[in-house]
């Protein structure tokens, strides 16, 4: 496997009839793997280089952990020195993964999420985008139950790193790709998958229905979008604008109800909407770990009411929403 090479989804997108963009894409990806566009790449490179080689690797996502199998020859990688070279990426914030056994105790636990999401979705043969995918922990999942091919798009390196280290060991032909954008740099009109995720994004737009029509554009008529985002629990349609941070976020602009995000997606064209799912989230899914040191919802949250961050909002909870494009 070739760090950042992406020829195979070259050709998935020109097999579809996306030349266009899949020209666009080789430009930008060769633009934003540039050393240049962050201090820490070559150091991240360095370590997927350190990651051992193994030639019966294998990947398996079935479980709470995407795990990667195999036979390391003998002396050529011990726990500790693997888990050195994993830390060069921290902080590791979606997973849980496992690599040769060595256990990545992420932030999240993103297989509570995957649950709650997973039972209310059929990914079999569908082509899929995830919008902030992050380092691809879903996406690895929705390989797994079955889904045609996944793209991610994400602009942070850090997560296209993470997600490189795991692809490293995955087998053709493959199904599953990361590229460093974010939902603004993608096409107009689109309409080339079955199924859009915004999982974690839309709070952080100034214009939340700009980033639903954006999702809008990538799917094919009939196509579902799933958005999973910070709502406020209120039955009125209404919306929280922070007055300057939210939990300490500085890039939270839009906090809606969830009868106001059913409104927005209503507006923007969207039928069939279903919330799936409405859970608060509490430090024993979102923590500090060995694999995160820094701050996490612990330290968010007002230390004598839970209930309130430390702004004095109510403390986070998150909706999955699911519609279809009409």
């Amino acid at each position: 496997m070739t760090l950042f090479d992406r020829e195979a989804l070259f050709e998935q997108l020109r097999h579809r009839g996306l030349t266009d963009w899949a020209s666009e894409l080789r430009r930008i990806c060769s633009e934003r793997f540039h050393p240049s566009k962050h201090g820490n790449l070559d150091k991240w490179t360095r370590a997927w280089q350190s990651l051992p080689d193994c030639e019966d690797a294998s990947i398996d996502a079935s479980g709470d952990a995407v795990t990667v199998r195999g036979s390391l020859a003998t002396g050529g990688c011990d726990a500790d020195s693997l888990t050195s070279t994993l830390m060069q990426m921290h902080p590791w914030r979606k997973g849980p993964f496992d690599f040769f056994g060595v256990s990545v105790d992420t932030e999240w636990r993103s297989n509570w999420k995957w649950d709650r999401l997973a039972e209310s979705l059929d990914f079999r043969g569908k082509s899929v985008l995830d919008v902030g995918c992050g380092n691809g922990y879903y996406g690895w999942r929705m390989i797994d139950a079955g889904a045609d091919w996944v793209l991610g798009c994400d602009p942070y390196l850090l997560y296209v790193m993470q997600f490189e280290a795991m692809r490293r060991y995955a087998t053709g032909p493959e199904k599953h790709f990361i590229v460093p954008l974010a939902d603004t740099d993608l096409p107009s009109q689109l309409q080339a998958f079955d199924l859009t995720l915004s999982m974690g994004v839309l709070y952080h737009r100034t214009s939340p229905i700009d980033h639903l029509q954006t999702l809008a554009e990538t799917l094919k008529p009939g196509g579902q979008v799933v958005v999973e985002t910070l709502v406020i629990e209120s039955d009125e349609a209404t919306v929280l604008v922070p007055e300057d941070r939210y939990a300490k976020m500085r890039n939270v602009w839009f906090i809606p109800s969830v009868p106001m995000l059913t409104r927005w997606l209503d507006r923007t064209g969207f039928t069939n909407i279903d919330v799936i799912d409405v859970t608060a989230t509490t430090p024993a899914e979102q923590r500090g770990t060995p694999w995160m040191t820094f701050h996490s919802l612990v330290d968010f949250l007002d230390p004598v009411d839970r209930s309130r961050t430390v702004e004095g909002y109510p403390s986070p909870v998150r909706a999955i929403v699911v519609a279809t494009k009409s």
